[in-house]
């Protein structure tokens, strides 16, 4: 594959990618769902956030609308696991996006740094949230997530970045990272994959 390729340019990242099958983005439909499942999963594990993810999709019928999620009473979402806090980021999601007309055509004609211009005006939407969804959501292939947890712990060990911190391992990261454009995405996904395999370990 023609990522594979250009990502073991990289000594370091080339020696986790011997061990690791390619993977593969792709396109899904409903894009406000997954930025709500990015809204439920922050700072959350990720078999926390499928568990609530999945209580809150048996709440609503197979092919919800905007006006469904929105008349779900915030003390039903609480029941499904979510905080006060994220039940009404949630809403906030819903009654954005009715209010903008956004459709999933509409995100797909934009540019990944206009759609986090657009999406983070919502309340609880910040950059890590939209990030997730440009990823799982629609199949972007150059998005890096410098903020996520796993990636920065990833990094900081195939990297030897324990001694920066903040800002400066932020900035190294990113530097890093110029090298995988504009494949960046897949980069994170076996980022991931190396730190959830070193915990089965």
């Amino acid at each position: 594959m023609e990522y594979i390729k250009h990502l073991r340019k990289d000594a370091r990242l080339k020696e986790i990618l011997k061990n690791q099958s390619p993977f593969v983005l792709k396109e899904q439909p409903r894009l406000i769902d997954y930025l709500i499942d990015s809204i439920v999963g922050q700072q959350l594990s990720t078999k926390a956030a499928a568990v609530i993810v999945g209580r809150f999709r048996t709440m609503l019928p197979k092919k919800a609308s905007l006006e469904d999620i929105l008349a779900l009473e915030v003390e039903a979402l609480r029941a499904a696991g979510l905080s006060y806090q994220k039940a009404s980021y949630v809403h906030a999601a819903a009654k954005f996006f009715l209010e903008h007309k956004i459709t999933d055509a509409k995100l797909r004609k934009m540019s990944d740094a206009t759609i986090l211009e657009t999406l983070t005006q919502i309340k609880g939407v910040g950059k890590w949230t939209v990030q997730m969804m440009l990823m799982f959501g629609m199949g972007r292939e150059d998005v890096f997530a410098p903020d996520d947890l796993g990636i920065r712990q990833a990094m900081q060990d195939v990297y030897d970045l324990y001694e920066l911190q903040g800002k400066q391992l932020v900035g190294e990261m990113e530097q890093i990272a110029k090298a995988w454009q504009p494949y960046r995405t897949y980069a994170c996904l076996h980022l991931w994959k190396y730190k959830d395999d070193l915990k089965k370990k």
